[in-house]
């Protein structure tokens, strides 16, 4: 067995052959984009995940996305600070309501308790309001999956109150009222 053994004046010769390579590889990797962490088109275009907040819609394609991806950063961003969520407690004949940050914990909640959420929304059944307030009453399918042998589908209506200083301004849910039965 041959064993060869360079100098060390022989590898200083080949090192900068070497860093250079180094130095090549590691521009075109930090100058790649990580295919993990996709980012949003700068440009506005179709081809961003999320919605323009200024439109109603976008409003509905950020909750959809939120809830998909069950990402809490694009949910509170949705929210006004003076949130308010109100549900009909069936069995005791009474509206139940909590504010924000009870809101973010609970939707918090519902994130990490389950494996996959799935909300699509429907046809818009009431839109009234000018350009900085508008009531907005829409149905819904939501499938909660909490393992594979758990799936709750839900149908349902809600009722949103959206709200925004100006037209420059996003708007944000101020009032969510849950009409459906479950």
């Amino acid at each position: 067995m041959n064993i060869i053994i360079k100098s060390k004046n022989s590898l200083r010769a080949s090192c900068p052959i070497c860093l250079s390579i180094l130095f090549s590889s590691m521009l075109f990797i930090i100058s790649c984009n990580n295919p993990f962490a996709p980012g949003l088109a700068e440009d506005g275009s179709e081809h961003s995940i999320l919605g323009d907040q200024k439109t109603v819609e976008g409003v509905f394609q950020n909750f959809r996305y939120s809830y998909i991806f069950k990402d809490t950063v694009v949910y509170g961003n949705l929210l006004h600070n003076d949130f308010t969520f109100v549900y009909r407690d069936y069995d005791r004949g009474v509206d139940v309501s909590w504010g924000r940050d009870e809101d973010m914990l609970s939707t918090n909640g519902l994130f990490q308790g389950t494996q996959n959420l799935d909300l699509i929304w429907n046809d818009i059944v009431l839109e009234i309001g000018d350009s900085t307030l508008k009531d907005i009453s829409r149905s819904f399918n939501l499938t909660v999956m909490f393992s594979a042998s758990d799936v709750i589908r839900v149908q349902g209506r809600a009722s949103f109150r959206l709200k925004r200083n100006n037209t420059q301004e996003i708007w944000r849910i101020i009032q969510w009222r849950d009409e459906s039965n479950y």
